[in-house]
């Protein structure tokens, strides 16, 4: 926001140097982030002269000779001058021999084309005032000859581009930042006096308004609307101009003007309508109809929808409520007589407005942020006593006020002992009061506490424009903002250590990357938010819409996401588009899934093995497939205390993202987790433009079902003596999975081991399906590891348990040993 130096002048008197007030400004809280200064800087030697003759150059057809009078500062002069307007009488401003000019320009006494010449006539942006070089800058007024130019021109202005924090809303005008200001530097706020007060002057004009009503109160808690007949527009006095130009808007007549410049004193949007132009003589406070339009100040057709909040007339929308007018609803150069609104609107209704209209104005900017409902009335006398200055004319009847002040009072207790325990050091107890009233938070009671060394208890009441203050320790910060925080004693710090572990999460994520990353993969940070074709590329429709924003900022964050796998392939595309070879790719993150009709929050790790396309290598190496992705899948479950070779495996059917009979999941989020692996949909994959085939992998898991209690790492002790091996081939179902046949494996020898050796391992190391198997059957191999940590095992202790495990398994399963 910009804010004039010359401006906040007219409320504190401010004599401290520009360096010293962006200090103060940034010690307040806020932001500095440029400062311009405008008008003429200082300049030596450049004086008022007057033209006393003008004559053709003999040698030059475009430069004229003339003779100017300086009075006192030199007398007449002779000067070559190449402007169009260089007439006899005009009064400008003379450079002479000595000059300095911005730009490091040196003027000095020269032939110009064999005419001696004494001083340069200035245009106005040779002596530093804008970029205007049409001609010479003449001097309204007649100033006196010889006087310095810097005593002739308007004084320049110095404007601090300062960045507002949202929790701040009253310093979004000059008044506000004033406040601060004078506070800092122990000045007087002196506040604009209003003549006008309410009070109607004229007779009743139900012709111009008959009536003001208000269908959303909820939206529109506050309306007031003052007739004014008998204006005239026009242009607005130069002191105006120069206000609104020098914080960078345009002057454009002197209602609208008078408008702007109170928004920007007093932080209060309002709005001038040509009364003649309200249909019906009525303002109506409404939401819009459905398919409803408006032509904006812009020029633009807005499609309204009925939350929208409209201020109409008896036939039809003419403002988009406290964002922007309608074409022809203002002020123009015909109006005559005219109707000031003045409102307050619920901030999150223009908020949500504004996002769904795409159109942001100044007012919008202060409505969004909150308006402080018990100044409204003062900004709007304020409006009325410039507007009858500037433009005359008369407030006549019917003066409306639809709704009311909330009676505003807010009190809050603190003592010194309070403000020094939390500051950390001690500040006298008359400063800390003192900060508290040059801020206008006036201490209404001071009485003594139950404990006489804490001093006294002071009740604080709150002004209603400081609507971030509601608490004890809120009061310390405005103690110490205005104490200067850069007054804070060196100390160490010293705070007692917190013995605890990590939030389960964070160590869930911590194995998991610690696991991915030390099998060679890149690990990536996505965006929770994601653009809705993705989102529909790995969920239904129903629970595409079920996370979708209902005020997204951009069209590329619109939705939650429901997996890892989408961000991975797109960082997997950009890659692969800019000619980085990568295959392996892994997040940890937030996901959201459907959990008995409610939306959750889940903790998610994913992983991509992509196929190696374009690597130019001597040695080419087998590539992912789904076990390996599996693998990989088991190891993450683990780190979340999920066994999954326990779990039994889904083929994955008609699930979104996953291509159908080459991927499988296990678990289900309604009972705390899940998981899906395998390959990635290749329709999926071909319309991204990724090359070659994509395996994933995806666990999600329940904050709520991971422990922080993590197992404390032992050492194992393991034996030094050979191993026993035995092989068995089961024929089998065709449809039953290797991880059944393990199970039932190691049960049995398990049980027919007992405790005289242990089982170390038992894996599937071929399949076989073919000729010499029964239709509808297939072989399964599998390699069982027997030891013991005391003794060599004997093959006749060995082949005896052997015995039993097929024995058991035939008996039990129905399958058979095959030959």
């Amino acid at each position: 926001m910009k804010i004039s130096l010359n401006w906040l002048r007219d409320y504190v008197a401010l004599d401290a140097s520009v360096d010293e007030i962006s200090r103060a400004v940034t010690f307040l809280g806020f932001e500095v982030e440029g400062v311009v200064t405008t008008g003429a800087p200082k300049l030596e030697h450049v004086v008022v002269g007057e033209i006393l003759t003008r004559g053709k150059h003999p040698n030059a057809d475009k430069l004229s000779v003339c003779t100017v009078d300086i009075g006192p500062a030199g007398g007449v002069k002779t000067i070559v001058c190449g402007a169009a307007n260089c007439d006899a009488g005009h009064r400008v401003p003379v450079a002479l021999p000595g000059a300095v000019l911005p730009g490091n320009f040196q003027i000095k006494q020269s032939k110009i084309r064999g005419q001696l010449s004494d001083g340069m006539m200035c245009a106005p942006d040779e002596i530093g005032l804008g970029s205007d070089h049409a001609g010479l800058l003449i001097l309204e007024g007649k100033p006196a000859l010889g006087t310095p130019i810097n005593d002739v021109l308007p004084p320049g202005d110095t404007v601090f581009d300062i960045e507002i924090t949202p929790n701040r809303p009253d310093c979004q005008c000059h008044l506000g930042i004033a406040r601060e200001l004078a506070a800092w530097f122990k000045l007087p706020l002196v506040y604009p006096q209003e003549q006008f007060r309410g009070e109607v002057g004229g007779p009743a004009r139900a012709d111009l308004l008959a009536g003001v009503e208000v269908h959303a109160p909820e939206d529109c808690p506050l309306y007031t609307a003052h007739v004014i007949t008998g204006i005239k527009i026009g242009p607005s006095p130069a002191w105006l101009q120069e206000r609104l130009k020098a914080v960078g808007l345009r002057p454009i007549n002197n209602v609208v003007d008078v408008g702007n410049y109170v928004m920007l004193e007093t932080g209060q949007p309002l709005h001038a309508f040509d009364a003649k132009k309200l249909g019906g003589n009525r303002i109506v406070v409404r939401r819009a109809a459905a398919d409803e339009k408006i032509v904006t100040l812009d020029g633009k057709e807005r499609a309204l929808t009925p939350d929208m909040l409209v201020i109409a007339d008896a036939a039809k929308p003419v403002v988009v409520a406290g964002i922007m007018g309608g074409e022809n609803s203002g002020v123009s150069a015909d109006t005559t007589d005219l109707v000031l609104e003045c409102a307050i609107f619920k901030k999150q209704s223009i908020r949500a407005t504004a996002r769904k209209l795409a159109l942001s104005s100044d007012s919008s900017y202060r409505y969004e942020r909150g308006v402080d409902p018990h100044g409204a009335l003062e900004a709007a006398y304020r409006a009325v006593d410039l507007i009858l200055a500037t433009a005359g004319g008369q407030v006549v009847g019917p003066a409306y006020r639809v709704g009311g002040d909330v009676p505003w009072q807010r009190e809050i207790v603190v003592t010194e002992a309070f403000i020094n325990e939390k500051l950390g050091f001690a500040i006298p107890a008359a400063q800390m009061r003192a900060a508290f009233e040059s801020l206008e938070l006036n201490v209404t009671r001071e009485e003594p506490t139950e404990q006489p060394a804490r001093g006294l208890a002071w009740t604080v009441s709150v002004p209603s424009w400081r609507d971030d203050l509601d608490r004890p320790i809120d009061l310390v910060e405005e103690v110490l903002r205005l104490y200067g925080t850069e007054k804070i004693p060196a100390a160490v710090v010293q705070s007692p250590g917190l013995l605890t572990d990590d939030d389960p999460i964070v160590l869930f994520n911590r194995r998991a990357t610690d696991y991915l990353v030390g099998h060679d993969f890149h690990e990536c940070v996505n965006y929770t938010l994601r653009p809705a074709k993705e989102v529909a590329a790995w969920t239904t429709a129903a629970a595409t819409a079920e996370l979708g924003l209902a005020n997204p900022f951009v069209e590329e964050q619109s939705h939650l996401r429901p997996t890892l796998v989408g961000g991975l392939l797109a960082s997997l595309q950009l890659n692969q588009s800019r000619g980085v070879a990568v295959s392996r790719l892994a997040e940890t993150g937030r996901i959201f899934l459907e959990r008995n009709g409610q939306t959750v929050e889940c903790a998610a790790v994913a992983f991509l093995l992509a196929e190696a396309v374009d690597e130019r290598s001597w040695l080419k190496r087998e590539g992912a497939d789904f076990y390996a992705a599996k693998h990989h899948l088991a190891a993450i479950a683990a780190a979340a205390g999920v066994d999954f070779a326990r779990q039994p495996l889904t083929p994955l059917a008609g699930v979104p993202g996953w291509q159908e009979g080459q991927s499988a999941g296990a678990g289900d989020i309604a009972h705390g987790w899940q998981a899906r692996f395998g390959l990635v949909n290749l329709a999926l994959v071909k319309s991204l433009g990724i090359k070659g085939k994509v395996y994933a992998g995806l666990f999600a898991i329940l904050p709520e079902k991971l422990s922080a209690d993590a197992a404390r790492r032992r050492f194992a002790d393991f034996s030094l003596l050979p191993a026993a091996l035995r092989d068995v081939a089961l024929v089998v179902d065709a449809a039953t999975t290797s991880a059944e046949v393990q199970k039932a494996l190691l049960k049995s020898a398990r049980a027919a081991a007992g405790n005289t050796f242990a089982v170390e391992k038992v894996a599937v190391f071929d399949v076989y399906t073919g000729p010499g198997l029964p239709e509808g059957k297939k072989s399964l191999a599998f390699n069982l590891v027997f030891r013991s940590a005391e003794r060599t095992l004997t093959d006749e202790e060995v082949n005896a348990v052997f015995q039993k495990v097929q024995d058991d398994v035939v008996q039990t399963t129905g399958w058979q040993i095959r030959k």
